[in-house]
């Protein structure tokens, strides 16, 4: 049975700031990582949640997925309905817009398969994201076949709930990957031209991490190992910025339970398993 919608949108607007492009690290992690699933599904369906005051987002996220899975559906979702009626000259075949927040509204009991949620948790606190990631991951399309919810259980596969935080053009991004059981991953993105040393994804961490970002937590462990290991690859930028990324997640590796491999790392990513960057209470 579908989860009761609420008659009115669950959350706060956000600022509604976006630009093109923003969301291209997430997006092209999303096709990569869960593509597979997309393409296996009869009627993939993705929820671009909280897009802002302009549907750039929804309009790329739909491009970059139906490259990995062409039947793939986007529904752009905004609590703001001044957003939302300036969003639908853009709806299209495979893109529709709706009104909506954390309840994510869908027609009938539509399980999405994906529902992204960029930039929308950082005016939140703290104590608040748990309870909305629970929300938002009853709403996904369940593992193996099993009911939607459960966190706890050791799951893989269904819908998939990416929440994180990126800068005003996209060049740092850290996001969450949740599944109908909870918190799976971390993954670390960047421009690595851009980068100084790796922990200036800090100011990136979404809102469940970046207050952990201290001594006796384990966020705060890793990206001082992350630098001292950046910091050791010194020699390879001799050979490019790329170079000195991919030494430095393998010898990261050995330390932490990364969990991708060079082929994501060389789009200047590392994905690292939640349970080993979790907040310690």
């Amino acid at each position: 049975m579908a989860p009761r919608i609420p008659s009115r949108p669950v959350g706060s607007p956000t600022r509604g700031t976006t630009h093109p492009n923003r969301l291209r690290r997430m997006d092209r992690w999303i096709a990569a990582v869960h593509g597979p699933v997309l393409r296996r599904a009869a009627d993939p369906v993705a929820v671009d949640l909280g897009y802002g005051a302009a549907p750039w987002t929804a309009v790329e996220l739909l491009r970059r997925l139906r490259t990995a899975a062409p039947r793939t559906r986007v529904v752009g979702i905004e609590i703001d309905p001044e957003r939302v009626a300036a969003a639908r000259p853009y709806a299209r075949e495979g893109l529709v817009f709706r009104r909506g927040g954390f309840e994510v509204p869908l027609p009938g009991d539509t399980a999405p398969l994906l529902i992204r949620a960029a930039n929308v948790l950082r005016q939140y606190e703290e104590p608040e994201v748990w309870p909305v990631w629970e929300r938002l991951c009853a709403r996904l399309a369940p593992a193996d076949g099993g009911p939607a919810g459960g966190w706890g259980r050791d799951a893989s596969g269904g819908g998939l709930l990416v929440e994180g935080t990126c800068d005003e053009i996209g060049r740092r991004h850290v996001w969450v990957a949740l599944g109908p059981e909870g918190p799976r991953t971390v993954t670390f993105a960047a421009r690595l031209a851009s980068l100084d040393r790796p922990s200036d994804l800090a100011e990136r961490l979404p809102k469940a991490l970046i207050h952990r970002n201290m001594p006796g937590e384990p966020v705060h462990a890793f990206l001082l190992d992350f630098d001292r290991a950046w910091a050791a690859a010194a020699p390879y930028a001799s050979y490019g910025a790329r170079q000195r990324w991919l030494r430095t997640v393998r010898d990261l590796s050995g330390q932490w339970p990364v969990v991708d491999g060079p082929e994501r790392w060389r789009q200047g990513e590392v994905t690292v398993r939640w349970a080993a960057l979790a907040p310690t209470d």
